[in-house]
């Protein structure tokens, strides 16, 4: 596969690769054919997919045009539903850079989404809380991010990649979830940094990002974000702090805490997600996309 063959025009994929058979089983799914809402999970965020109907399932290591290789915590799946009038795909399993591929190969799900016509994406993930006040359990919206992984998506393309990133994330729609009954749910709004991992940072990295205006630190969601915007897609982030980043808590950082943290708020996700939908769906009747 030609990675660097990419435009508005063409979403990365040979003739006869297996990406064009999938965009056409997928779309086979549901009448209209295209999507309304693509939601990639992040680390145990899989409970999420657990809402609507469920029209279709694709188990990535069936089909060649998926990066390889999933962390824990992703099972590595597409799911298409059906909920509230919307066709929806859930990824279910996402990519990182730390497992050795470029920003642009990470973003894969955004693309396939985009070719399957979905002109919005969700993007959630777990992260470790910067902000002192943000605790373990609660949800942060993400109103900007801070790219430190290096790499940018766009990198290499030919076109126009020089994009304003500015207003990438859906404000109107975070206060839109906001003015719902978020019970249990404790919500705040803030600045994502994404670092590359897959170790976790020391203390002084934290530090410098704190002074950066980063309240969570993360090893994913920047790339899909990048070229979302990119591809014209409206963009939205939430973010599961799942434990205080490197030098704020004197016990050492695991994957097995990031994973425990995501199964004790499993049962909020589905919810999470369909509040999302409501107020998307209340936003794009005042201004329609």
């Amino acid at each position: 596969m030609n990675y660097k063959d990419v435009s508005k025009n063409s979403w990365a994929f040979d003739p006869g690769d297996s990406g064009d058979l999938l965009v056409k089983e997928v779309r086979g799914l549901n009448r209209g054919g295209n999507y309304d809402l693509a939601v990639v999970l992040g680390s145990g965020w899989h409970e999420a997919a657990r809402l609507g109907k469920l029209l279709g399932a694709f188990d990535y290591r069936d089909w060649p045009c998926f990066p390889v290789g999933q962390t824990a915590g992703h099972s590595g799946q597409l799911f298409a539903v059906e909920y509230s009038d919307w066709n929806i795909l859930f990824f279910a399993g996402r990519f990182h850079c730390y497992q050795g591929l470029s920003a642009f190969q990470a973003a894969f799900p955004v693309r396939l989404a985009s070719a399957l016509g979905c002109p919005r994406i969700l993007l959630t993930c777990a992260t470790g809380g910067i902000n002192r006040a943000y605790l373990p359990g609660d949800f942060m919206l993400v109103e900007d991010h801070l790219n430190m992984l290096g790499d940018n998506p766009l990198r290499g393309l030919e076109g126009d990649t020089f994009i304003d990133l500015v207003g990438t994330y859906q404000q109107q729609v975070y206060d839109q979830l906001l003015s719902c009954d978020n019970g249990a749910m404790v919500m705040h709004r803030g600045v994502l940094a994404a670092m590359p991992g897959p170790s976790y940072e020391t203390a002084a990295e934290i530090r410098f990002l704190a002074s950066s205006g980063a309240d969570v630190v993360s090893m994913s969601t920047v790339p899909e974000a990048i070229m979302a915007r990119y591809l014209g897609m409206q963009v939205a982030a939430v973010a599961l702090i799942t434990n205080h980043a490197a030098g704020l808590n004197p016990a050492a950082l695991t994957h097995q805490e990031v994973l425990a943290c995501g199964s004790q708020q499993a049962h909020l996700f589905p919810r999470l997600i369909a509040q999302f939908v409501a107020s998307w769906q209340g936003v794009n009747a005042i201004s329609p996309a």
